[in-house]
């Protein structure tokens, strides 16, 4: 089974592919985590802007993250199964997650879409209230921050909900419940 959670900041996505990841025992893939792998194992110029965009705190290029995804998407682990968390962020990135995957011979199941209103987003992340980095003084989710992460993501969200859709995958979930009643629906749906 090969399965993506997406959704806005806030909206359970980990804790759900946390949770699906034990039940259905998928591992879950974060552009986050393929990153620091590939900065620490990778010697070349991958593994160097990757060592960048962890330094500086920034993302890696398009071209960067698609060499990393097609390298991950064709090996025998994500053959077998795997939860997304994070990835694909737009429609640009869903086309070619989708691509990478019938070339490698199998397909997206699911998406799981957990839908959840701002308002609630900024109620959450607030009460997570995480700082930027170890250390620091200023946090990652002040209201400021919280309303421009949601405001790109906002930007993003409707052109690639429209194409999973049009592709026959999207799954929604209100993600204001529960996060059991959450999980009860994804696996009953």
């Amino acid at each position: 089974m090969h399965l993506i959670i997406y959704g806005p900041e806030g909206s359970g996505k980990g804790t759900q592919a946390n949770v699906l990841s034990k039940y259905y025992h998928l591992p879950i893939i974060t552009s986050g985590d393929l990153v620091r792998a590939m900065a620490e194992a990778d010697k070349g110029s991958i593994g160097q802007a990757c060592r960048q965009a962890l330094e500086s705190g920034t993302y890696v290029s398009d071209d960067v993250m698609f060499e990393i995804w097609r390298q991950k998407l064709a090996t025998r682990e994500a053959k077998k199964g795997f939860i997304l968390d994070g990835f694909p962020r737009n429609k640009h990135q869903a086309e070619f997650l989708l691509d990478q995957v019938k070339k490698n011979g199998y397909k997206i199941d699911r998406v799981i879409y957990i839908t959840l209103g701002d308002e609630e987003a900024h109620r959450r992340l607030k009460k997570r209230n995480r700082k930027l980095f170890e250390g620091s003084t200023e946090f990652h989710d002040s209201p400021e921050r919280i309303t421009q992460r949601l405001a790109t993501y906002r930007a993003r969200e409707k052109e690639t909900l429209a194409y999973f859709k049009e592709m026959k995958l999207l799954t929604e979930i209100n993600g204001e419940q529960a996060v059991e009643e959450v999980f009860h629906e994804i696996v009953s749906g």
